[in-house]
């Protein structure tokens, strides 16, 4: 049981869950706009919504194939090599799967596991953004921008208790073995003492309108 619990919280590694809704509305009439710092994000014309919903089926295609794969290894050599799984065959598989959606994806955090996974300042703009919805019970949705022909999506990664195995406190949540194993392979981590119902980070994913019909 203990390792089943385990293996549910490493699949979280991948990512816990994505904004359960979007919403759509017409830049010609906007009535809800909300500004991030100095970056205005407004709800999208109806005839976006295929953009959006573009931008959830890369992140959810890119994450079920990570999960997948975890598995498999778990099934193979145990925990110890579904975390070297995520050390050196996560980037390669999201890098696949970013050619076959001829896109940009990356999972990016203020607080990473990774340091390729720093999120940029535009990045961590969209993370205060959800923050501060879930802080505030409040609804939350993805978000598409369009610039020139690309469009730039954003969808959080909220932590649950499955999580917390890999991502809570560690000797309170996290096995000690794993801590150790973790700290080992990344010297620099600091995706650890979430609780439940918390941004870890976000899906930032990039592609252009024309390659994506």
């Amino acid at each position: 049981m203990k390792h089943f619990t385990l293996l549910l919280g490493l699949l979280f590694l991948i990512g816990c869950k994505e904004s359960p809704k979007n919403k759509q509305e017409s830049l010609d009439d906007v009535t809800n706009e909300s500004k991030i710092n100095n970056t205005m994000v407004v709800d999208l014309k109806t005839n976006d919504s295929i953009l959006l919903e573009k931008g959830k089926k890369f992140a959810q295609s890119t994450q079920k194939v990570l999960g997948k794969n975890l598995m498999t290894s778990l099934q193979k050599s145990g925990t110890i090599s579904a975390v070297e799984f995520c050390n050196e065959k996560a980037y390669p598989l999201t890098d696949s799967m970013a050619l076959v959606h001829h896109a940009k994806i990356r999972r990016v955090s203020d607080k990473p596991r990774n340091i390729n996974n720093q999120a940029n300042q535009k990045e961590l703009e969209y993370i205060e953004f959800f923050k501060t919805k879930i802080n505030n019970n409040e609804p939350y949705e993805a978000i598409i921008s369009n610039e020139e022909g690309t469009t730039n999506f954003f969808s959080p990664i909220i932590t649950n208790a499955m999580c917390l195995n890999c991502h809570g406190v560690p000797e309170i949540n996290i096995d000690p073995k794993v801590t150790q194993l973790l700290n080992n392979k990344y010297p620099n981590d600091q995706a650890v003492g979430y609780t439940k119902n918390e941004v870890r980070g976000i899906w930032s994913i990039t592609f252009n309108n024309e390659l994506n019909k």
